[in-house]
């Protein structure tokens, strides 16, 4: 019994252990792709305000 109980305990905490990984490693690609959407957002914002404002269609 005692074999048993220790067992599940090495799983559960092997379980514990590879789910806060998993966490870390999500927290860690949120975090990338928050900050290249900053990015993206700040070189969006240095374009100039009126380009493609107009089209010429006359060929």
């Amino acid at each position: 019994m005692d074999m048993s109980i220790a067992a599940l305990s090495v799983n559960m905490h092997l379980a514990q252990t590879q789910q806060d990984f998993g966490v870390a490693v999500m927290k860690l690609a949120m975090d990338t792709s928050t900050e290249q959407a900053e990015e993206i957002l700040q070189e969006l914002g240095s374009l100039e305000p009126n380009l493609g404002n107009n089209i010429d269609i006359m060929a």
